[in-house]
């Protein structure tokens, strides 16, 4: 006769499991919504002026609510570890990166990563605070938080290793590898092209200067 397991047994890894899945779906989402927005890409693709300018406007919105969708997320990942018989972590475990036994590395990844978003995703609310350009600089790392994250998908997570997994979230790193290349060409071209600029009236003036002297 065959056993019948209790599914109560593995509510918690399931729900940790589930609120895994769906922080790093929402993590993607929003890193791509911000290096579109980032790039400009929006304006091209909207066309007017108007009409682009309130789609962005729409998509920030969503872009900030995304963002803080994913952090209740992870922190539902975590906190619901606490109540899984198999792991039994403690707060400090989940808490201080590489000090759990089970996949110390990938884990550790995953729980740096959550401090590194929880960090970007809360400076949104003290730009004005720090400089928006300041602020800028700062979000540049959510790409860091997002390698983090899926480096510890494929190396600590339940699924990892099944198609169904890894396929999808490959694919998604993929995009936002190509993303985030165009988006740095971008910036480096928009950075040449001041320094450009500025060259011609450094050189305009020089004679000045010598003439007055």
């Amino acid at each position: 006769m065959t056993a019948v397991v209790d599914p109560t047994q593995h509510l918690w890894w399931l729900a940790s499991r589930a609120s895994g899945i769906v922080a790093i779906i929402l993590l993607t989402y929003t890193v791509l919504v911000g290096l579109m927005m980032g790039g400009k890409l929006m304006q091209r693709v909207m066309g007017r002026p108007g009409k682009g300018a309130l789609a962005i406007k729409q998509l920030l919105q969503t872009h900030e609510m995304t963002s803080i969708a994913a952090l209740v997320a992870i922190g539902v990942h975590g906190v619901t570890l606490l109540g899984d018989g198999f792991l039994h972590p403690t707060i400090s475990q989940l808490a201080i990166p590489f000090t759990i036994d089970y996949r110390s590395f990938y884990v550790g990844l995953g729980i740096i990563g959550g401090y590194v978003a929880l960090a970007l995703g809360l400076s949104f609310y003290i730009r004005g605070r720090i400089g928006v350009n300041t602020w800028k600089k700062m979000h540049r790392w959510t790409i860091a938080a997002y390698a983090l994250a899926v480096g510890h998908a494929l190396g600590a997570g339940t699924d990892a290793g099944s198609a169904w997994f890894n396929y999808p979230l490959l694919a998604s790193a993929g995009l936002v590898a190509v993303m985030f290349l165009v988006r740095m060409s971008s910036v480096g071209r928009t950075q040449k092209a001041r320094k450009t600029q500025e060259a011609p009236s450094v050189l305009r003036g020089r004679p000045q200067d010598a003439a007055a002297s």
